[in-house]
């Protein structure tokens, strides 16, 4: 198995924007090239840094995907929903938009880090804890919202969080496009009917 862990980690401010730059490049070369023609030399060039100083960071191609992988995770994660809205539909809103503004703006490179990203250890804990998280607070949500009809809000949280996460990676990441603002209208309307009908 190739190395998935990055050589480096940057403990000066200048070596971390360094980081950033190689990560950035490589998901516009991603993108632009596809995965078997995204070489680290062009990476290295979109960068403006030598081959040597990528290799500093990242050992290989794979270790920079997943990094774009766990970056994207993050980014999930450190979406903070505000104050909830009073209405269950605007709540629903709130967490279907979240979710589709983290997965609008390259749609090929998130089509790559789902299909050939490798799965660590780490990047599925991570992905484990972000989805508990992500559950958690919604079954709080649904135990205290006057709205909510269903009879278990544990099995509701997680077929709201999955639905959202699931859907949403499956049509952004589609090949087709897709109209983002019907998508977000129509699982708003889905979830929070299913939500209010008694069971």
């Amino acid at each position: 198995m190739r190395q998935l862990e990055p050589r480096k980690q940057p403990r000066q401010v200048r070596a971390e924007l360094t980081r950033e730059r190689i990560l950035t490049a490589a998901a516009h070369v991603f993108a632009e090239y596809g995965y078997a023609a995204g070489t680290t030399n062009r990476i290295a060039e979109r960068a403006r840094v030598s081959i040597g100083s990528l290799y500093q960071y990242f050992p290989n191609k794979d270790a920079i995907l997943a990094s774009l992988l766990v970056r994207h995770l993050d980014a999930g994660m450190a979406t903070k929903q505000g104050k909830h809205p009073e209405k269950l539909g605007d709540i629903v809103r709130q967490r279907v938009r979240a979710v589709i503004d983290n997965h609008r703006d390259d749609p090929q490179l998130l089509r790559m880090l789902i299909e050939r990203a490798p799965w660590s250890q780490e990047i599925v804990g991570r992905l484990d804890r972000h989805h508990r998280e992500r559950v958690g607070e919604m079954r709080e949500l649904l135990e205290s919202h006057p709205e909510v009809r269903v009879a278990d809000t544990g099995i509701a949280a997680q077929l709201v969080v999955a639905t959202v996460e699931m859907v949403v990676h499956l049509l952004a990441a589609g090949p087709e496009p897709v109209d983002t603002a019907r998508l977000e209208d129509e699982m708003v309307r889905m979830l929070t009917s299913y939500l209010t009908s008694t069971p």
